[in-house]
């Protein structure tokens, strides 16, 4: 028999977490002190509790433009060596406090320059923040390892320069290249040369793609860029005739679902930008029943108001997900890291696949 999966089951499980922006991660009490500290004066509140309540985009389809409305503030925040290693410290912390035992947390360190650092004192600066909160994570009794991911932004046509950046921190913790922003108007193909670099490096890169924008987007990451994971992907169901008694899959849908190429999934995010209508209608459930390589994530837990633990917690309510239906996702997730193999399964053998099980124990003890 299936366990049924309980908001504490969800919150005690290990989890693996691929899809997190740093600046769409930052504690309101942070923003409000730092704003204070610097003579920020453009926020809505120095409230944290207003301004939890006016981050949070709650309203479905809210839009992407809405959705990132909050992000200058957070970035504004985020301009210095000491603010930055706060707040990455601060995100490793609460990240393992939910729970999540592997996280890749991504930003862009061209959004954090105003204030004089040149790209690498970022990179730095976010590096040792995440040492830092990993630190003070395992004093609480928390094991939880935080890798970076650095993004160039679509718009700013920086991007060779920041996969440069990426290749020259790979063995101080950084795991992988991305862009992200605004897909339509900003085709990937535009940073061929940076993916390039990272393929001729023999790095890794995921791509924002098929979030609001359609399959032409996903093809052009996967069969142009090399993309290995895509971050969203959701609408390569655009690529799947759901008319019939049972669901057909298009070439591009089943080439993404045969290679195994791992979508970054992120339901509650896309129901507020509009990606998504509400959360019981995301496509995770059936891309999961169709056997895609889902993985669940975040995206932004200030702006969306939740934790990875909360995600897990919806999928059961609106899904039925059980505590199996969760591994299978970790499983998922856990396979489609930018850890080095060995680590991976060490991971997986030793810590994921025994915390499960106890789990699994512990609820069948108590029946």
């Amino acid at each position: 028999m299936a366990t049924t999966l309980t908001d504490d089951l969800a919150r005690r499980a290990p989890k693996v977490l691929l899809h997190d922006h740093l600046d769409g991660g930052v504690r309101p009490s942070t923003i409000a002190e730092i704003a204070r500290e610097m003579g920020y004066d453009r926020l809505p509140s120095l409230d944290p509790d207003h301004l939890t309540d006016w981050f949070v985009v709650n309203t479905p389809g809210a839009d992407l433009v809405k959705y990132l409305e909050g992000f200058a503030h957070t970035t504004a925040v985020m301009q210095t060596r000491e603010h930055l290693q706060r707040i990455a410290a601060e995100c490793a912390l609460d990240l393992a406090r939910d729970g999540v035992v592997y996280a890749e947390v991504r930003f862009a360190p061209e959004q954090h320059l105003e204030k004089g650092l040149r790209s690498h004192h970022v990179v730095e600066a976010v590096l040792d923040g995440f040492a830092q909160g990993q630190k003070t994570a395992a004093l609480e009794g928390h094991t939880i390892v935080v890798r970076t991911m650095i993004s160039a932004m679509r718009q700013a046509h920086r991007s060779e320069e920041i996969a440069r950046l990426a290749v020259d921190f790979r063995d101080e913790g950084v795991c992988g290249f991305d862009i992200a922003g605004p897909e339509d108007g900003f085709p990937p193909t535009e940073h061929l040369s940076a993916f390039n670099l990272i393929r001729q490096e023999n790095f890794h890169l995921t791509i924002h793609a098929g979030e609001a924008f359609g399959l032409p987007s996903i093809w052009e990451a996967l069969q142009f860029c090399g993309a290995e994971r895509l971050g969203h992907g959701v609408r390569i169901l655009d690529d799947v005739d759901l008319s019939g008694e049972r669901p057909r899959l298009g070439r591009l849908a089943t080439y993404v679902r045969d290679r195994r190429i791992p979508l970054e999934v992120c339901p509650t995010s896309n129901v507020h930008t509009g990606a998504a209508r509400s959360f019981e209608s995301h496509p995770v459930e059936l891309l999961r029943r169709l056997r895609f390589r889902v993985t669940v994530n975040t995206d932004n837990r200030l702006m969306s108001g939740i934790t990875l633990s909360d995600e897990f917690a919806a999928g059961a309510r609106h899904f039925g997900w059980t505590l199996d239906d969760m591994e299978w996702l970790t499983l998922n997730a856990a396979k489609s890291t930018f850890f080095p193999f060995d680590q991976r399964l060490a991971m997986i053998n030793q810590i994921i696949k025994p915390r499960f099980a106890a789990l699994r124990a512990e609820v069948e003890q108590a029946l």
